[in-house]
């Protein structure tokens, strides 16, 4: 059925804080993806990066709900998301760079690059006044 798309772009602008750089839920699908044929128990994801025991669990059935990952018990695996193959791909194309030209991306301030909801919501009011 055909909408209005101002309309329909006024929609809430969603944001998931579950791929904010330095939370428990992005480091756990950074390891993930790292293993994308692999599953892990709970404790092992813990040891392999170092996050609180008590915030896993939780984590992971928060990351499953947005069907980030995948949960067959005990194990759990990165989802099969096309958001995953596109943040996959990019991650390997950062480190053929890293490689290739030997750039440090330690460098790289990650909070440079985030987007503040309400400032996304803002401009999005914006260019629709400009029309």
């Amino acid at each position: 059925m055909p909408v209005k798309f101002d309309e329909y772009a006024d929609r809430e602008f969603e944001f998931d804080p579950a791929l904010r750089p330095g939370t428990n839920g992005r480091k756990i699908i950074d390891f993930l993806l790292e293993h994308p044929a692999t599953g892990f128990t709970p404790s092992e994801i813990r040891d392999a990066i170092d996050i609180p025991r008590g915030s896993v669990g939780p984590t992971l059935q928060r990351l499953e709900e947005r069907d980030l990952v995948r949960h067959e018990e005990p194990y759990w695996a990165i989802g099969a998301d096309h958001r995953l193959a596109s943040y996959s791909a990019m991650l390997l194309s950062m480190k053929s760079i890293e490689e290739r030209d030997e750039y440090d991306w330690d460098d790289v301030d990650p909070e440079a690059w985030s987007v503040n909801p309400e400032d996304a919501r803002e401009a999005q009011r914006e260019h629709r006044d400009e029309r």
